[in-house]
């Protein structure tokens, strides 16, 4: 058996790695913003139930009846200054999942010429790494440009940190 009949199950194993990275990735970002979601409508749900149960046992039934225009008023005010919050971390979570990505990629190419160069095949074409290279630098230049300037009151980023 010559090294070339190898080759398909190499080339199928990177592609089921590939594959399973992106799975993972796809479903931990899922993960993030279901937590993301259910954290602010937690918070918000919590604090009306609170606060009727307050004017209930006070007897303030006046005051009970304006409490879901009061509460939506309130948590509206308040959402502005955690939707900064929540903005800032979900910008995290989609860079980690950018990076995440990045990394499944260059692994896959990895073994990919791994793959190709143990069966002894012709090197990939000419300007193949290039074309990789720029893809994943661009796709690094987008997300950072997604990022805001100045992300809690830290100092300007910098696409190395």
């Amino acid at each position: 058996m010559d090294k070339t009949s190898d080759l398909p199950m190499a080339l199928w194993k990177a592609n089921l790695d590939l594959q399973t990275r992106l799975a993972r990735l796809l479903q931990e970002d899922g993960r993030e913003w279901l937590e993301l979601g259910t954290r602010a409508m937690g918070d918000n749900a919590s604090g009306f139930e609170s606060e009727a149960r307050r004017l209930l046992q006070a007897g303030d039934w006046q005051a009970l009846a304006a409490l879901p225009v009061e509460a939506f008023w309130r948590q509206a005010e308040q959402g502005m200054g955690d939707s900064q919050a929540v903005v800032q971390r979900a910008l995290q979570g989609q860079e980690a999942f950018a990076r995440g990505l990045a990394e499944a990629l260059q692994d896959w190419q990895r073994q990919l010429a791994e793959a190709w160069q143990a069966a002894g095949a012709p090197a990939a074409p000419a300007g193949t790494s290039q074309a990789w290279t720029t893809m994943l630098d661009n796709l690094q230049r987008s997300f950072a440009a997604m990022m805001p300037a100045n992300p809690a009151g830290k100092g300007p980023r910098t696409r190395g940190g």
